[in-house]
């Protein structure tokens, strides 16, 4: 390595990137950098938008540079990429914020430097599609020049509990002295301590199949959701009885969205067909759980219509918008699907959430959520996302929204058990 000590620059200051800066910069010189401005920006005021950071840790970061210059970059001999891996309208993979992000490396990286990536992809990704973009544009050889290591993200948005240093890091080298490097670099920073994979491969594959085997979990629990409603069975009670037994996992069903579960399993499925073999589990599970705002809107209407409340232009409130509780994340909500659902019926959709800036829900979705809610307004209310604030409203404060003749649904179990008309 140039000058034998890490100058680190983290690239993409998300919910990934800007914890991990804030914690290499405790050891070492760091550079945050973002090709958002206004992000740049905000973070050098001293303000996160997504809570992930507190402004006393910003204050409190005096070894880091924020900078959405490149030329800033070519001080660093360590890079580490957190930049987003989305999927398209056709549920394929999206490396180019990867890809963009290798090709501006290539124009910075030095003889002796090493690049980390931490986005979740596929195996062989990085090195099949991320560093032969390095190598080109940079004119250097992999393993000779300049080299790679693999540590997937672990963050979890908006949990407290569980941050950065505390969840054990996995990670990678594309050479034994490298991996032994990365792996000596993360643990400086991550107190759980760190497993060093065998390879990239191995690190990358351990990484889309942590949420793939959630995502598999949840689709066994909405289909059973699905079936126990059909018998007039509560779904909770079935759980909590099952749960009993030391061994049974405790999933819940739901809504599955979010920068990770949703889309992982995508990633996963694209390279094993590209190997020519079909997965039929994996995507069996995405399309259940894809299918549950469907679900969702029409349980509503059946059971709207059983009780006889005027379907017609109805007033319907949905209660949260981000993908989770407690966090103002709106990537990939599945929120916004049962709303246009919803809004095919020629329902009058008001969305509400404490959480959410309005200017990025109109900006990614072209919802205004309302800021203030409407006493006795509404023919059904839909308990969406569990943030603490709806706990706190309970039934009593729930029924000043709604007309006399109206109806609850509650998908994350929020109520006690015979408060809400319709539970998942």
């Amino acid at each position: 390595m140039n000058n034998n000590q890490p100058v680190i620059a983290i690239i993409g200051l998300g919910y990934v990137g800007l914890p991990l800066a804030i914690e290499f910069e405790k050891k070492y010189q760091t550079i945050g950098f973002d090709i958002n401005e206004s992000r740049i920006n905000e973070l050098k005021s001293g303000e996160d938008h997504t809570l992930e950071v507190s402004s006393e840790e910003l204050s409190q970061a005096n070894n880091i540079h924020y900078s959405a210059d490149l030329a800033d970059l070519s001080a660093a001999n360590v890079f580490i990429v957190t930049v987003p891996t989305p999927i398209d309208k056709y549920k394929r993979p999206d490396l180019s914020p990867l890809i963009n992000s290798s090709k501006m490396l290539g124009e910075v990286i030095k003889k002796g430097d090493i690049v980390i990536y931490e986005s979740t992809v596929y195996p062989g990704a990085t090195e099949e599609e991320c560093i032969p973009v390095i190598e080109s544009i940079s004119g250097l050889v992999f393993n000779q020049d300049f080299y790679a290591g693999y540590s997937p993200e672990r963050i979890n948005p908006g949990d407290k509990e569980h941050r950065l240093p505390t969840i054990k890091k996995v990670t990678s080298g594309s050479t034994p002295e490298i991996a032994d490097f990365v792996d000596n670099l993360y643990g400086t920073i991550i107190t759980a301590g760190t497993h060093k994979a065998s390879s990239i491969k191995v690190a990358e594959a351990a990484k889309v199949i942590e949420n793939t085997q959630r995502d598999l979990n949840i689709a066994l629990i909405n289909e059973l959701a699905i079936i126990f409603n059909r018998l007039n069975i509560d779904t909770l009670e079935v759980l909590e009885a099952a749960g009993s037994k030391w061994n049974f996992l405790p999933f819940r069903p739901g809504l599955v969205g979010g920068h990770c579960i949703g889309v992982d399993p995508y990633y996963l499925t694209h390279k094993a067909k590209s190997i020519g073999y079909h997965p039929e589990i994996i995507l069996a599970g995405r399309r259940l759980n894809d299918g549950m705002a469907h679900y969702v809107a029409s349980q509503l209407v059946k059971n709207m219509l059983h009780k006889k409340i005027e379907v017609k232009n109805a007033n319907i409130l949905i209660m949260g918008l981000t993908f989770k509780e407690n966090c103002p994340d709106l990537r990939n909500t599945k929120v916004i699907d049962i709303i246009n659902e919803l809004k095919g019926f020629n329902f009058n959709v008001d969305v509400y959430d404490p959480w959410v800036d309005v200017n990025e829900a109109e900006h990614e979705y072209g919802i205004t959520p309302i800021t203030e809610l409407k006493p006795s307004h509404y023919d059904a209310v839909v308990l969406a996302v569990a943030h603490d604030e709806f706990k706190t409203m309970g039934k009593q404060g729930l029924d000043k929204l709604t007309k006399t003749d109206s109806l609850i649904y509650d998908l994350k179990y929020l109520l006690p058990l015979g408060e809400a008309d319709i539970r998942l």
